[in-house]
């Protein structure tokens, strides 16, 4: 059944108008960024099937674009919009960030962490420096590694601690794998930056470990 055959309470868009956004699965709030299906495959049916196929919402957005290009119903303009609406909840957490104490929000902090690291095929080591108010200054994503190990320098991260005139950080790095168990390398190389960190009177606050699903943290763990 097509959306126009829909009665109009059930229409994705009308639904949501009246109802709220909250109230739409997965599929009806896909179908309408996507707006429009293929002759045989409805577009609340194109929606639910590319749903499966990547294993739910953030399987999906976090896609890489070659895995998206083979999808048929799913042209540039199609693809452009899903990583658009990507980029823009990135941008809103990263304000939110920016604009109040990140422990204000710890779970403000492990979503924009699992939407920016948690989709990369390759380990990332990043680093948030905070002022003294706890309020990001920036983040750089620092060392890039291979699927397996990073190489950190902690000589890179006290020049941009310096040089932002940061008060704290956070430590964050992916696991490619998916799984997000700290292992006692990621341990050690936190304990090293810690140490290094606090000659000049830098704080860390957090390491962060992103999987696909789940954010570890060092400092809920008790391992700082």
């Amino acid at each position: 059944m097509t959306l126009k055959n829909l009665p109009e309470e059930l229409r994705p868009r009308e639904k949501l108008l009246a109802q709220g956004a909250q109230t739409l699965a997965d599929a009806e709030l896909l179908a309408l960024l996507l707006r429009t299906g293929l002759q045989d495959r409805p577009v609340l049916r194109l929606a639910q099937d590319l749903l499966d196929e990547f294993e739910g919402v953030a399987g999906l957005l976090h896609a890489p674009p070659e895995a998206l290009a083979g999808i048929r119903g799913l042209g540039p303009a199609k693809r452009a919009e899903l990583l658009a609406v990507l980029e823009l909840a990135r941008r809103a957490l990263m304000q939110q960030l920016r604009d109040r104490p990140v422990f204000d929000s710890p779970t403000r902090v492990k979503d924009y962490l699992r939407l920016t690291l948690g989709p990369r095929p390759h380990e990332v080591f990043a680093v948030l420096f905070l002022d003294a108010q706890n309020r990001l200054l920036r983040m750089d994503e620092m060392f890039r590694g291979t699927l397996t190990q990073t190489s950190v320098y902690p000589r890179e991260v006290l020049k941009c601690a310096l040089h932002y005139n940061a008060a704290a950080v956070i430590l964050a790095h992916n696991h490619p794998s998916g799984v997000a168990e700290p292992s006692r390398a990621d341990e050690y190389l936190t304990q090293t930056l810690k140490s290094a960190l606090a000659l000049v009177d830098v704080r860390v606050l957090d390491h962060l470990v992103v999987g696909r699903s789940e954010v570890v943290s060092f400092a809920e763990r008790g391992l700082l």
